[in-house]
């Protein structure tokens, strides 16, 4: 079988790779010169299945009226003339109600345990080396009202095999010593299941052995159409950015893990997915003190950032902005939003960070990204009523927590077996359970 893989992000690159060890013929095409370089590039490094909460919950509609107005806010809608964002939004605080949002947490949770088992898998098959560090994940508060909720949220996590366990000011110090000179804690959560590493450095050497085991990597490709004939897809329309040279590729399937952009692609084939962009922000600080910075991974509550130890320097992202497809940074929105992340460090961790920033004589490197969100959080895996198109997008913020498992997923409903997790594909009978190898069935 020859399939199309349309992205050379994480979620396509795992794709790509499973499906080659189920013995298919894979071409990878993006409109990037390498793997991993759009929103898999330099995000928050943090494999989360344990902090995989959804935006959307019952205070999410109040916090963001607060925040509408504020530059740093955590999550940022800013209305546009554009309906595709107006149905998000709609859709979003459809979602905002404690029985959708426990629906949703089970779902990401079954996605995310299955997801870190593959990625195990991987690593121990192929040896890939990534700035890995398998210390578990902290999420420290400094406010005692949102310290005492977060047992709530623990206890819910628990039920669903999540060993969150709520940490006291010292406990959480004794696991992370380098939060000490931050007199503001008052207190933590941690998982020690949960880990971080590299998402782009993973994904790169991860496409280079699919290289090795022939799958072919068309880049520098802008994929301009979908072509379809009686109900299936006939072929993708593919530009060469350099030369302009068009190519028509047809494959038996093709699956479309082209992230944000997934949604206006499949569009143009009558499949009508509500995956939205979220523009998140990095910085990437080298280290000042290497022996007083954090190796365990964390999430600051107060600003809802995560930071992550990636050899000598520090990863630092957050901060979400639905308003549309622009990822530059030259906004005064987007500068403001990048400060913010280089003060809130350089007050947590003072003095152990290069935190200047260019004008003040330091290279922090400044980073945004498109997150395809949506407004469940649950990211779209499955077939499309357009026979033989597949779609793997639509993670959001936990695209590489998600990503090795997504892109096996992806490759055992090809292959015609059912993944071994509960959970509702796109396409596909809901599940309460796993039914066997091979038992798929289709929603009419």
């Amino acid at each position: 079988m020859k399939t199309l893989v349309l992205g050379a992000g994480i979620i396509g690159i795992s794709t790509a790779w499973h499906l080659a060890e189920r013995g298919h013929e894979v071409i990878v095409v993006d409109r990037q010169p390498d793997a991993a370089l759009e929103t898999s590039f330099a995000n928050a490094a943090q494999i989360s299945v344990s902090y995989c909460e959804p935006w959307a919950n019952r205070h999410a509609p109040a916090k963001l009226l607060k925040w509408m107005f504020r530059n740093d806010a955590p999550l940022l809608f800013r209305p546009k003339l554009d309906w595709q964002q107006w149905r998000w939004g709609l859709e979003f605080l459809g979602q905002c109600n404690d029985a959708a949002f426990e629906r949703n947490v089970q779902q990401l949770v079954a996605l995310g345990a299955y997801s870190h088992a593959a990625l195990k898998d991987v690593v121990g098959a192929t040896g890939i080396e990534y700035n890995r560090l398998e210390k578990g994940i902290a999420h420290f508060y400094t406010d005692q009202k949102a310290f005492e909720d977060a047992g709530v949220a623990a206890e819910l996590m628990q039920r669903y095999g999540v060993d969150r366990k709520v940490v006291s000011r010292d406990e959480l110090f004794a696991i992370e010593p380098a939060f000490r000179n931050f007199d503001n804690i008052v207190g933590g959560t941690y998982t020690s299941t949960d880990e971080s590493g590299d998402a782009r450095v993973f994904t790169q050497k991860l496409a280079q052995l699919c290289a090795a085991r022939g799958v072919q990597f068309l880049f520098n490709q802008d994929v301009e159409r979908l072509e379809t004939a009686g109900g299936e897809i006939a072929a993708v329309r593919i530009r060469d950015r350099a030369t302009g040279i068009v190519q028509r590729l047809a494959a038996d399937d093709v699956v479309v893990a082209c992230g944000s952009y997934t949604a206006p692609l499949l569009r143009q084939v009558g499949v009508d997915l509500p995956i939205y962009p979220g523009k998140g922000y990095s910085a990437t600080f080298k280290l000042k003190k290497p022996a007083d910075a954090p190796l365990v991974s964390s999430i600051d509550d107060e600003v809802k950032v995560a930071m992550s130890r990636l050899g000598d320097e520090l990863r630092v992202a957050g901060t979400i902005e639905v308003s549309g497809y622009d990822a530059t940074l030259d906004s005064q929105l987007a500068q403001d939003r990048c400060r913010m992340l280089a003060a809130r460090i350089e007050k947590v961790l003072p003095g152990v960070c290069d935190t200047r920033l260019p004008e003040e004589g330091g290279d922090p490197k400044f980073w945004s990204g498109l997150r395809p969100a949506t407004p469940t959080n649950i990211p779209y895996i499955g077939r499309t009523r357009v026979g033989g198109l597949w779609v793997n997008a639509g993670h959001g913020t936990l695209g590489w927590t998600h990503g090795a498992g997504s892109g096996k997923a992806m490759a055992e409903l090809i292959s015609g077996r059912m993944p071994r997790m509960n959970f509702r594909f796109y396409g596909f009978e809901p599940a309460n359970s796993f039914r066997g190898e091979g038992e798929l069935s289709l929603n009419a």
